[in-house]
């Protein structure tokens, strides 16, 4: 009896021991930054995780540290420039994730920062690219420069470079991912099928960083492939039950811990891991990815700047931890203070150069349904979509619809837009099939409206898939998108 009660306190000793080793080992990769360079740390009220919302900066950086095959060494110096920048907010009940992406071509005030590893200054300055806060500080920088375009004050930040996309997809044994068409671009490497593909190493980091094989090519293009990235990774893990399965759980921290650079209050490893269970009940559809309202730079059209007050709207709605998901009314969400607006566009006082005429009752499509040319491809894999859609759409007036063959399978449904349709009137056709917001794209290879018909709906003459974002561009992660 003593001799068993000796060994179970051994193991016990054993397993406390081996715990505390594993932790300090991960502790030990995580390197740490300041916070917030834009105020003083004192200013930093503390966040009470169970009645709190919890807003983490997650920071993409481009330095080529370790991956000089991707481009210049000049960029393995220092903090790089910021690729990615994705705002994901908690909310107070932890039944609702945000992500907000912000482009990195976007144009914003800059506040001064002090870069704590060399002293120097960067002033502020009235307007400067948004991806430049980082090599002016560090990433306390960019959270400053968050803080002040938002009003909302970031409680934590992860910084990864190239090497976290990497490994991260390798340890989750690949993350699916779809292709409207074969892509083979030179510039990133990327180098896939139409279809359904899953992707680890280098095949993931090359698909988050193509960008003109993508949609226009924009960096917006990009942003909304990251997104579907996201959401599909986001799609796996929940499926794997890895939120809630420990021993999984740091493993891939032990994957994180060795790319990251986190602030001083995230880099105990216990609370980024509790961070992380606390989602493992978060349905699919309260997982939403956005990327801020933007438009053209007014002085230089191949920089944006924030859309207004569309912008300013989202930014009330994070405040007040509202949700960005429509309601049953079509609303902004149940939970925000932020003023309403509509997610379908009003009727303009005429119609946009080259485009078809727009009709002047209310009740009326805003566009004449006859003037728009609409291509079907049946890709849900049901023989005979393409007629049932094409007779749907020809009885709302859409007597210039046609359905073409047949295609390979793909996931989800979604509406191209291209020529001199403009997305006002691609949303009009959208509406008239249930497709949401977030599955209408502009696309440089599509003159029209082209119209691929996924799995997703394989039945009905009405999509309803997915939580619409009131006017949003993005997805919510029970949606399945594909790149054109």
């Amino acid at each position: 009896m003593k001799i068993s009660a000796i060994v179970a306190a051994c193991a016990v000793v054993g397993v406390v021991a081996f715990a505390g080793i594993q932790l300090w080992r991960l502790q030990s990769n995580l390197a740490t930054a300041p916070l917030n360079l834009g105020t003083d740390d004192s200013t930093q009220l503390p966040v009470d995780p169970k009645t709190d919302p919890i807003q983490i900066l997650i920071i993409g950086t481009d330095t080529r540290s370790g991956n000089s095959g991707y481009g210049s060494t000049e960029l393995a110096k220092g903090y790089g420039h910021a690729d990615v920048m994705m705002l994901m907010q908690l909310s107070a009940d932890r039944e609702r994730v945000t992500v907000v992406s912000f482009p990195r071509d976007l144009m914003v005030p800059l506040p001064a920062c002090e870069d704590p590893l060399s002293g120097s200054i960067s002033p502020q300055q009235p307007l400067g690219q948004l991806n430049s806060s980082l090599s002016n500080g560090g990433p306390g920088c960019t959270v400053a420069t968050i803080n002040e375009m938002t009003g909302l004050t970031v409680d934590h930040f992860m910084m990864a470079d190239f090497n976290a996309v990497k490994e991260l997809s390798k340890t989750l044994g690949g993350v699916q991912v779809c292709l409207n068409r074969p892509v083979h671009d030179g510039k990133s490497n990327l180098d896939l099928p139409a279809g359904v593909s899953t992707v680890q190493g280098e095949q993931a980091l090359a698909f988050l960083r193509t960008r003109h094989e993508f949609g226009n090519g924009s960096d917006l293009d990009r942003i909304r492939a990251q997104q579907s990235f996201l959401s599909s990774m986001v799609r796996k893990v929940k499926d794997n039950g890895t939120l809630s399965n420990l021993p999984r759980l740091y493993s891939i921290a032990e994957t994180v811990t060795r790319n990251l650079t986190v602030d001083e209050g995230l880099s105990r490893i216990p609370k980024l891991v509790s961070t992380a269970t606390r989602l493992s009940g978060v349905d699919l559809s309260e997982v939403a990815f956005v990327t801020v309202p933007n438009e053209p730079w007014t002085q230089n059209p191949a920089r944006l700047q924030l859309t207004r007050p569309a912008a300013d709207e989202l930014f009330a709605t994070l405040r007040a931890d509202g949700d960005v998901t429509a309601d049953d009314d079509g609303g902004r969400g149940k939970d925000a203070s932020a003023p309403s607006s509509s997610d379908r566009p009003s009727a303009p006082d005429s119609a946009p150069s080259g485009a078809p005429g727009a009709e002047e009752t209310t009740d009326a499509p805003i566009y004449n349904p006859a003037t728009i040319p609409v291509q079907i491809v049946n890709a849900s894999g049901v023989e005979g979509r393409s007629a049932e859609i094409l007779q749907q759409l020809q009885s709302e007036g859409y007597t210039l619809a046609t359905a073409g063959p047949g295609t390979e399978v793909l996931p989800g449904t979604q509406l191209f837009f291209g020529g001199v349709i403009s997305e006002q009137i691609a949303l009009q056709v959208a509406a008239e099939l249930g497709i949401p917001d977030s599955q209408v794209i502009s696309s440089a290879s599509v003159s029209g409206v082209k119209l691929s018909i996924g799995a997703d709906f394989a039945e009905g003459v009405k999509l309803s898939e997915g939580n619409n974002l009131t006017g949003l561009e993005g997805q919510t992660a029970d949606q399945v998108t594909c790149q054109a």
